[in-house]
C-alpha cells in the first residue's frame, strides 16, 4: 500500500532501512537452511531447474491452504526476526538516532512490542485492489493475500502514526516529513 515508496523516501534522508521482504528473499536463496526446510515441507515442485524458489508456485499453495501458510511461516518468520533483531542492535551499537523496519505482517506476528514508534502506511481497499491489479495480481490473488492479514483499520487504529498513500508522492513524502520532524 506504500510501504517500500515510504521506506524509499527515510533511507533518501539517511535514516537506515531495512525490509522483511527482502531478507525473505535472501533466505530463500539457493543453497540457504531455509530453502531446504520449505522444499522438504512443500515438495521439489516449488523448485525451478536451476533450483531458486519459484515463488508464485509457493505462494498459489500457501495462500489457497491456512495450515500450509502457517507451516511456511513456522520456518521463515523466526528466521526473519532473528536478522531484523540483529540489524537492530547493529544501529544501536552504532548509535543510530532512528531506524526503520518495514514489516508487512507486524502485528500478526506479535512484532509491534519491538519498537518505539509504528507507522502504518495505507490506503483505501479499492486503491490497493487497483494497485495489485497493475501489477498483474488476479482478483484471487489479491482476495487470498488480504484474507491473510489483519484489516487495515485495525493496524491504523494500533499505529503511532498513519501515512496516507491515495495521493501522489509529495503528499507521501509531506507526511513522512512531518513525522520525521
Amino acid at each position: 500500500m506504500g510501504k517500500s515508496t515510504a521506506a524509499g523516501f527515510l533511507h533518501e534522508r539517511g535514516i537506515p532501512v531495512v525490509d522483511t521482504d527482502e531478507l525473505a528473499r535472501q533466505l530463500v536463496q539457493p543453497g540457504q537452511p531455509a530453502l531446504a526446510e520449505i522444499t522438504a515441507a512443500f515438495g521439489a515442485e516449488i523448485l525451478s531447474a536451476a533450483g531458486e524458489l519459484r515463488r508464485e508456485e509457493l505462494a498459489r499453495l500457501v495462500f489457497a491452504d491456512a495450515a500450509a501458510r502457517k507451516r511456511l511461516e513456522a520456518i521463515l518468520h523466526p528466521r526473519i526476526r532473528d536478522r531484523w533483531l540483529a540489524q537492530i542492535v547493529e544501529w544501536r551499537t552504532a548509535g543510530s538516532a532512528a531506524a526503520v523496519v518495514v514489516i508487512p505482517l507486524l502485528f500478526e506476528t506479535g512484532a509491534e512490542s519491538n519498537f518505539d514508534k509504528i507507522i502504518c502506511v495505507a490506503c483505501s481497499a479499492a486503491t490497493q485492489r487497483e494497485r495489485l491489479l497493475a501489477r498483474g495480481w488476479t482478483a484471487e490473488q489479491i482476495s487470498q493475500r488480504i484474507a491473510a492479514q489483519w484489516p487495515v483499520e485495525k493496524k491504523m487504529a494500533l499505529a503511532h502514526h498513519v501515512v496516507w498513500t491515495e495521493g501522489d508522492s509529495t503528499v507521501l513524502a509531506a507526511q513522512l516529513a512531518r513525522i520525521i520532524a
